[in-house]
């Protein structure tokens, strides 16, 4: 068997590699050059120009073959262009599932086929169970038809990456493995460092990989200086209590950098376009009970007939809450939360799920 790995730099994907030939498959490591910047260079993000040299030393160290794909033409196209234009519209994108949704799993599947791979793989704390292999492992229910390629949860809580994964096709899932999903981050780092890999001990990456040091506002400031532009500050009764800096600089539950003058702390509710109005308010004003959620990607299911029970996570490190979905004739899903939850925000992912299982998910209305 032959499996084409995604190597970033990172101790995980290494180990992964590590993992699938130490069962005896052919394993051919592949990084993406995702983004042109000298500022990024020396930096330790994900796919930039030092974390791929990092990523042939290790590919060489377990003595693999490695590729690097130049894919920063549809990077800059559908991760880039969005992730400035969804700021510029008041909403909070998530540049990792759009990379996962657009390129990492794409490119993959098309190297694969290049060289005549069987699979492709991620270091990623997650699990897949194969169609052929679902009706064993899980129970045979009308919500989970036992052709479906299932995602699961990895079984370390800490580090479970599914939220980020729900975008994946289920054609995409039965070409994938996730050597690391039953494994916790501890026993990765204790493996790397036994094998002696330069990245064993890096730490990690909490960055956006083409923006770096959490600058996303000025990023997309370059993307388009003329989009910037200042307005009010308003409570949620009308009342101007400030000024913003441009709608970009400013997400949904934020705190900090509002300059409100006042003894209580206000939080960012809503972003009003239109007005170029950035509405605050208390704590409580940014706890939402409902929401919608559009552009589903269904994984365990074909689609959701009616409302069902389900555990429903609006950010990747929130514990999955109890929720009722429910279908919308606009082809929407309408979620309910059992009790209020903190600030969803327009633009992130809704992901459901079913114990361990993700049922689908996608993006807050």
């Amino acid at each position: 068997m032959k499996v084409i790995v995604a190597m970033s730099g990172g101790v995980d994907s290494s180990v992964a590699a590590y993992l699938l030939k130490k069962q005896g498959v052919e394993v051919i490591g592949l990084s993406f050059e995702l983004w042109d910047s000298r500022d990024l260079e020396k930096s330790d993000v994900c796919c930039s120009v030092e974390t791929i040299e990092i990523a042939k030393s290790a590919a060489r160290k377990l003595g693999i073959e490695h590729y690097t794909v130049d894919v920063r033409d549809a990077f800059y196209s559908k991760v880039i262009e969005n992730f400035c234009e969804s700021y510029l519209q008041g909403t909070t994108p998530n540049p990792c599932i759009l990379c996962n949704k657009y390129i990492k799993f794409n490119f993959l599947l098309q190297k694969a086929r290049e060289l005549g791979a069987d699979f492709i793989a991620t270091g990623h704390y997650a699990r897949v169970i194969h169609s052929l292999e679902s009706v064993k492992a899980y129970r045979d229910t009308p919500n989970s038809p036992p052709d479906r390629n299932l995602l699961l949860k990895g079984v370390d809580s800490k580090k479970d990456q599914s939220y980020a994964l729900y975008v994946i096709k289920q054609e995409e899932l039965a070409k994938t493995l996730f050597p690391l999903g039953g494994m916790n981050k501890k026993e990765t780092r204790k493996i790397a460092v036994e094998l002696g890999l330069a990245n064993a001990l890096r730490p990690e990456s909490q960055e956006i990989c083409f923006v770096g040091n959490d600058k996303y506002a000025d990023f997309v400031k370059g993307f388009s200086p003329e989009a910037l532009k200042p307005g009010p500050i308003v409570d949620t009764e009308g009342n101007n209590i400030g000024e913003h800096r441009g709608i970009a600089f400013y997400t949904i539950g934020q705190r900090r950098g509002l300059g409100i003058a006042s003894l209580k702390p206000h939080y960012v509710v809503s972003i009003d376009l239109h007005n170029n109005t950035v509405v605050a308010g208390t704590q409580e004003d940014a706890m939402r009970k409902n929401f919608k959620v559009r552009e589903l990607n269904w994984i365990s299911q074909g689609g959701l007939a009616g409302p069902m029970r389900a555990d429903v996570r609006i950010r990747s490190m929130m514990d999955p809450m109890p929720s009722t979905i429910s279908p919308e004739n606009d082809g929407e899903i309408a979620v309910e939360f059992d009790v209020p939850q903190w600030a969803p925000a327009p633009g992130q992912s809704a992901v459901f799920y079913d114990g361990d299982i993700v049922l689908g998910g996608g993006i807050i209305e």
